[in-house]
């Protein structure tokens, strides 16, 4: 049964070549003082800044850089980005990146008038926002996360060992996102790969959850065939167009609540993997990736009727003569040769992770109780060590 739900998205998209475009009329929207966030220069680089700073310099804004985002931003960063914000009057923050800079520039809106600790009012204790709320634009140079139209901001603490994301409510998504395909262009293979992947984990989390027949599992099952097809031809040629609009078009609706509505969400790909990238650092897409198997196997006979779905609906697989367990399985073997394909990191170790970690990552991880099995540390635990490559080669 379709459960209750409201749904809003106060987000306005520019989307496509000439997207770009736009940025003056949004600008026009606000006052003097723009917050320039980026990350580590490449859109420097690629000339993107330069676009960007031309539009704002003709549409007589001050601006005041915040660069050097990390792609994990640290609450330490967050700190100093509120800093700015407060001692110059900010009138709009805009973001110029990836995803990381997208949530970054959205803890530092809700952050920067917040009279407490934020990392303790918003991320430890999960408190609402009670202060002042900074506008946020985006100009989007990744896709992957779909940051650009929700309300989500990922933080991680290197000294605590804790990566929380918080989800605020919608008036702390973007006001404005602009996206235009060929900024991901440049963008290193292992990047795309990463966020390819996110953008396909996105679905995953909000689509293996619940044995309903939902609408939104028909969008995703779309979606999730849409992200196999373009990766293929954005892995081999990363400057095809139509295959980088498609995948950055995808990676906005994995993740801008529509999918989620009348339905639970699982996460827990996502806890495991934020609990790898605080203790190593790594890319948020390649943590997902070298988890994910080995939690899909763990939990399918607890959601065997939806992995059987999925391995018919995505992967083709010809249920004809096979078992439930059969057809289930082979979907998730398909799934795994595609990640293959890509390129991503399959295992632990690979990321940094070594055998004394495991016991920090699991007490690490939240435990989220949308899906087919509320896990327990143990189990959590033991996902991590199937994660790790010498114990898939036992395995083999």
């Amino acid at each position: 049964m379709l459960g209750n739900f409201r749904y809003a998205n106060p987000t306005t998209l520019y989307f496509g070549e000439d997207a770009l475009e736009y940025l003056g009329e949004e600008l026009s929207r606000y006052g003097k003082r723009v917050q320039l966030v980026y990350g580590g220069g490449s859109i420097q680089k690629n000339g993107i800044y330069d676009k960007v700073i031309e539009i704002l310099e003709t549409n007589g804004k001050t601006v005041f850089e915040d660069g050097g985002v990390m792609p994990n931003p640290t609450v330490q960063k967050l700190y100093e980005g509120c800093r700015i914000a407060r001692e110059n009057s900010i009138d709009l923050i805009l973001a110029v990146g990836g995803g990381s800079v997208c949530d970054y520039a959205k803890a530092v809106s809700v952050s920067a008038y917040c009279e407490e600790d934020p990392w303790e009012k918003y991320y430890l204790r999960m408190e609402d926002v009670s202060c002042r709320i900074l506008p946020v634009g985006c100009v989007l140079t990744m896709a992957g996360t779909g940051s650009e139209m929700n309300g989500g901001a990922v933080i991680t603490n290197r000294e605590q060992k804790r990566k929380i994301g918080r989800i605020f409510g919608d008036n702390v998504f973007p006001k404005f996102s602009i996206l235009n395909p060929a900024f991901t262009f440049t963008l290193p293979k292992y990047q795309m790969a990463a966020g390819i992947y996110d953008i396909f984990n996105h679905i995953c989390e909000q689509y293996f959850s619940g044995a309903d027949d939902n609408t939104s599992d028909y969008i995703s099952e779309g979606l999730m065939r849409s992200v196999i097809h373009s990766s293929r031809i954005a892995i081999e040629n990363p400057t095809d167009y139509e295959a980088r609009s498609n995948l950055m078009w995808t990676a906005t609706w994995a993740l801008n609540t529509l999918v989620a509505k009348g339905k639970n969400a699982d996460w827990m790909v996502h806890m495991l993997g934020q609990s790898v990238g605080a203790y190593t650092d790594a890319t948020h897409g390649m943590t997902l990736a070298a988890v994910s198997m080995a939690y899909y196997r763990h939990i399918c006979p607890f959601g065997l009727a939806k992995f059987v779905r999925f391995a018919v609906n995505v992967w083709g697989v010809d249920s004809r003569g096979k078992t439930d367990e059969q057809t289930a399985y082979e979907g998730l073997a398909c799934m795994e040769r595609w990640m293959k394909e890509l390129g991503l990191v399959m295992n632990l170790e690979d990321l940094g992770v070594t055998g004394d970690m495991i016991d920090g990552l699991a007490e690490g991880a939240f435990v989220m109780d949308g899906g087919y099995r509320r896990m327990t540390r143990e189990e959590i635990a033991d996902v991590f060590r199937a994660s790790m490559r010498s114990e898939q080669e036992k395995a083999k």
